[in-house]
């Protein structure tokens, strides 16, 4: 039997967790035959340690190094030198190959190219306050994540209507580009309802990204039943679940609003999409949604959003999270997470099942999922 002697030059190697953690990423290294960087392999370095030792003890016996394996390991190490919490249960590298992405989000162009280039593919944090963790993650463009830089949702609102009063980019972004901005963000913050009615679909919520407001997603799968033929029957069948005579007519009136758009877009693949995303860029779209949900309250759009989601969706499917699981991993600081979980978790009191939804595109009927 093979045997060696592993040598441990720091003394804290294996009591401090930034060192613990530093070892099982360069552990990981190895295991997948990755070789981290070279400045810490020095002597007495934890995580050049892990990767010795797991060198020692695997040999060439190494695990494949798919793209989302050397995704994953650049993440932790990032993370782990930011000083930032990264979540090893759901954040897997399986996690990041369903959430990748061809296509920018936010400046629409297509994703590839060396790293530090414009147009390269990067992850970003929808939620700066949370760790790295499943749920609010989304790929896009590198230059749009450095334009989203320290930019809230109320920041991109600003941003978007700036853009729109001078008739050009502020930033790097057009208004709409704004406005994709402030609704990605909003997906993954916990906003008063008044705030969230207000704010258009300006970007259909990316894979596997957690909506935390119910009029979000209650707009996701609304908008999703725009998205392939045979809309018109769906929703008339929901308007079928609104409680009132008055609230069929304003959803009726929304409906009117967005079929002319609707009509006019290609049939499928990115063309429709887009153009589902402009629709809630229209004065009178907005004008009609904003008077439906906020007819309907808040309770009232939870209700309908639960109903929803029980109706088939196409190419998508709907999957609920409890309000404490949605967020627990994302480890939220103590200033935001208790206003924020309050939230959630009284309406998961009268939701029943679900406070965030997550949406992935479906391989067949069974894995389409937009998740309340």
């Amino acid at each position: 039997m093979l045997q060696t002697t592993i040598r441990f030059d720091s003394a804290t190697a294996t009591n401090d967790g930034a060192d613990r953690t530093a070892f099982q990423i360069g552990w990981d290294h190895a295991r997948h035959g990755l070789v981290p960087p070279a400045t810490l392999l020095a002597a007495g370095h934890p995580l050049g340690q892990g990767w010795q030792a797991a060198q020692a003890v695997f040999g060439r016996r190494t695990w494949p190094a798919r793209p989302a394996v050397r995704q994953w390991l650049s993440l932790r190490l990032a993370a782990w030198q930011a000083g930032e919490a990264f979540d090893l249960d759901q954040l897997t590298p399986q996690h990041l190959a369903q959430i990748a992405a061809t296509r920018c989000p936010v400046r629409r162009v297509p994703l590839g190219g060396a790293p530090g280039t414009a147009d390269a593919a990067i992850v970003l944090r929808l939620n700066a306050d949370a760790a790295w963790a499943a749920g609010h993650l989304v790929t896009l463009s590198a230059a749009a994540a450095a334009a989203m830089q320290g930019v809230d949702v109320d920041e991109a609102r600003r941003r978007a209507r700036a853009a729109e009063q001078a008739g050009e980019p502020v930033q790097g972004l057009g208004d709409a580009g704004w406005w994709r901005v402030a609704t990605l963000r909003g997906l993954a913050t916990p906003l008063p309802f008044a705030a969230a009615a207000t704010l258009p679909l300006a970007v259909l919520p990316p894979n596997r990204v957690r909506l935390l407001n119910a009029v979000q997603g209650l707009q996701a799968l609304v908008t999703q039943t725009f998205a392939a033929p045979g809309w018109a029957a769906r929703c008339a069948a929901i308007a079928t679940l609104l409680p009132a005579h008055t609230l069929r007519h304003d959803f009726n009136l929304f409906v009117g609003a967005m079929a002319p758009r609707v009509l006019a877009a290609p049939a499928e693949g990115p063309g429709r999409r887009d153009a589902l995303e402009d629709a809630w860029l229209n004065e009178r779209v907005q004008r009609r949604w904003q008077h439906l949900v906020l007819s309907l309250g808040e309770a009232g759009t939870e209700a309908l959003l639960d109903r929803v989601a029980t109706m088939p969706q196409p190419g998508r499917h709907v999957l609920q999270h409890a309000p404490a699981q949605a967020v627990e991993a994302w480890r939220l600081p103590a200033r935001t997470e208790r206003p924020a979980l309050a939230r959630l978790a009284a309406r998961g009191s009268r939701r029943g099942p679900g406070a965030a939804t997550t949406i992935t595109p479906a391989m067949c009927p069974r894995a389409t999922t937009l998740s309340a």
